[in-house]
């Protein structure tokens, strides 16, 4: 069985520059790399990476050029309120307002530049899941 290194998610994209304001100013990603075909964003802990793509790349076969589907991305933040109040400052696609959920986290949805859900959570304190 192979060893897996790291783990990093890529996001088709129309607007590279819009994606990568979208998720360096909610999150503590900064640039590592940035072209006119990839951007690559990397947490200043250097544990957690993201890439953006030009959706037309070559790099990207054709028949996975689409709008993203069946899947979202989920970032556990100390404070989902501080992001939520971010969102509406900076005018984004807000799908739902920050609510406890039944499982412990305060949920907030976003819509990311490319259509992407964005999940923005944090555990609730005092939760008891018992």
């Amino acid at each position: 069985m192979n060893t897996i290194n790291r783990t990093m998610t890529n996001i088709c994209s129309d607007n590279l520059a819009e994606s990568r304001e979208f998720y360096t100013k909610l999150f503590d990603f900064h640039v590592d790399y940035d072209n006119d075909w990839f951007v690559h964003l990397i947490s200043k802990d250097k544990q957690l990476e993201l890439g953006i793509i030009k959706r037309t790349s070559e790099m990207i076969p054709e028949g996975y050029q689409n709008n993203p589907k069946g899947f979202y991305l989920t970032f556990v933040v100390e404070n989902t309120d501080q992001v939520f109040k971010l969102a509406i400052e900076e005018g984004l696609d807000i799908l739902s307002e920050p609510t406890d959920t039944f499982y412990g986290q305060r949920r907030l949805l976003l819509k990311d530049p490319n259509g992407t859900l964005v999940d923005v959570s944090s555990p609730m304190p005092n939760f008891d899941n018992k």
